[in-house]
């Protein structure tokens, strides 16, 4: 299994911590015309996964049928941060497809941003299963159950048809045996997928470039749910997140997940990127795609830049002074 160091981090001039990984490449035929390390190392999607996880949704014209906003259906990709806006926009869901909050299997909790999270033990607000990251997409599938009249009380088990569609049209996209994607449960407690780093490419770039899928309900969905995203960059994460920074920038489709895993594609250069960080760090995302993206000439300078605003090179310590640095030191390896 093979490796390569990405990101270096330095104090005082002694190399502290090393991130190691491997980022993948692949055009619009399948090639891999970009790598450092082995693009065949199996991961898992975890909420990476969550664009393709909505194909069922989107298919059945979910957002069409209850009347929901781009900001609203937008929610079943996102990875939330709890949020007003999010929760203001994860209610009027429930509202508008008359689900129950009790109905979801996501653990009540508060949310992940700091400022709301602080808002509400300052208020007395309990936690709430709504408040979890991955509340809207499972709103998503229990509207879809009920639109279809699945059943309810099981539909994030893997037997469960609006899953196992997810799951097909997954494989598809991914052009990768249904059959051979590992499986395994996620934080949410939904199924989640895993395959080679350079499937997960494949799939990205049909995301970014929906001519490449034969199937014209498929490509039809999936024209729908990159809308959502590149609409609400802020409701797929939030501000000062790696998504969010990504999705601004309308040539990009972008979702990562956790444990370090992550998945983007350019439009209009018709070419996609996975990377996986094997100590499981996001923090150190906008380093690596920063340094993709400028590695390979990308022109819009602006997204380069929002993502070293994320994640600035120097360390700084508590009392804000420069301590030591980080950087990405990884080059790909052209094809």
């Amino acid at each position: 299994m093979k490796f390569s160091t990405l990101v270096e981090e330095f104090r005082g001039g002694v190399l502290e911590n090393i991130h190691a990984g491997i980022v993948c490449g692949v055009n619009d035929r399948g090639e891999v015309i970009y790598s450092s390390g082995d693009e065949m190392h199996i991961a898992f999607l975890r909420s990476a996964a969550k664009p393709f996880q909505a194909i069922p949704v989107a298919r059945e014209k979910i957002d069409e049928k209850f009347g929901l906003t781009s900001r609203e259906a937008a929610l079943f990709t996102a990875s939330h941060r709890g949020e007003v806006y999010h929760v203001e926009a994860l209610e009027s869901l429930l509202a508008k497809t008359g689900i129950r909050e009790e109905e979801l299997l996501t653990n009540p909790t508060y949310p992940l941003n700091e400022e709301p999270k602080f808002a509400c033990l300052t208020q007395g607000v309990s936690k709430r299963r709504l408040f979890h990251n991955c509340s809207g997409k499972h709103l998503g599938f229990l509207a879809l159950s009920k639109e279809r009249g699945y059943s309810t009380h099981d539909y994030y088990e893997m037997d469960h048809p609006a899953q196992q569609e997810a799951l097909t049209a997954f494989a598809e996209l991914a052009e990768y045996p249904k059959e051979q994607i590992q499986l395994g449960v996620d934080g949410c407690g939904f199924p989640v997928f895993a395959l080679p780093l350079k499937h997960l490419a494949i799939s990205y770039l049909k995301l970014a470039c929906p001519d490449l899928i034969e199937d014209e309900e498929m490509q039809a969905a999936v024209v729908k749910i990159t809308g959502w995203m590149t609409e609400n960059p802020d409701i797929i994460a939030s501000h000062n997140f790696t998504c969010t920074a990504l999705l601004e920038d309308p040539n990009i489709i972008a979702k990562g997940g956790a444990m370090g895993v992550y998945g983007f594609a350019l439009k209009k250069e018709r070419i996609s990127f996975s990377l996986k960080v094997i100590d499981g760090s996001e923090q150190v995302w906008p380093l690596i795609i920063a340094s993709i993206l400028t590695q390979i000439n990308y022109e819009n300078q602006e997204t380069i830049q929002r993502l070293h605003d994320l994640v600035p090179t120097e360390i700084k310590n508590d009392n804000q002074l420069v301590v030591g640095e980080k950087r990405a030191v990884f080059t790909l390896e052209q094809r």
